[in-house]
């Protein structure tokens, strides 16, 4: 029998306590998954084009560049983003180790739910959305799956040759 999960300070013993949903912190949470997103795009069309443009970023998202303008402002308010008016924006330091953390925590996701038997272009989809929600702790349980099924593999390899 699964132990319940309860919000309450004060749940059965045994259970499962969660923290307690607070809109703040709800705000904050999507506030973070935006930065994440946008740096993880930043970061690829860098990768691919040499430069991430309001235009590009607005494309890849579909929202209109006002959109994008704003939210670039805060990323370089919080330290993500340099830019200038009419110019390309570029990863801070901070902004390449978030972008970097998040395509972690993606493929992490990612690999978990193809070793589920989720079909890739699902599982990239579905990681869209759980990569930002995943805590570390599960995150921890995915990676832990992983690794015996990566070192079979391995194993695997090695014996056929």
């Amino acid at each position: 029998m699964a132990r319940p999960l309860l919000h309450s300070p004060k749940a059965r013993k045994g259970a499962v306590a969660l923290p307690r949903p607070h809109p703040r912190r709800t705000r904050e949470e999507h506030a973070q998954e935006i930065a994440q997103d946008y740096v993880e795009i930043i970061a690829d069309l860098i990768a691919a084009t040499g430069e991430a443009r309001v235009i590009d970023l607005a494309r890849r998202l579909g929202v209109t560049h006002v959109t994008v303008a704003r939210t670039i402002q805060r990323l370089q308010r919080d330290g993500f983003v340099t830019s200038l008016p009419y110019r390309s924006i570029f990863l801070t330091g901070t902004g390449r180790k978030l972008s970097k953390e998040s395509r972690t925590r993606h493929e992490i996701v990612v690999d978990f739910l193809k070793s589920l038997g989720v079909p890739a272009a699902v599982a990239q989809s579905d990681a869209e959305g759980i990569e930002h929600h995943v805590s570390r702790e599960t995150l921890k349980a995915f990676v832990k799956h992983l690794q015996p099924k990566k070192r079979r593999g391995k194993k695997r390899r090695a014996v056929n040759r």
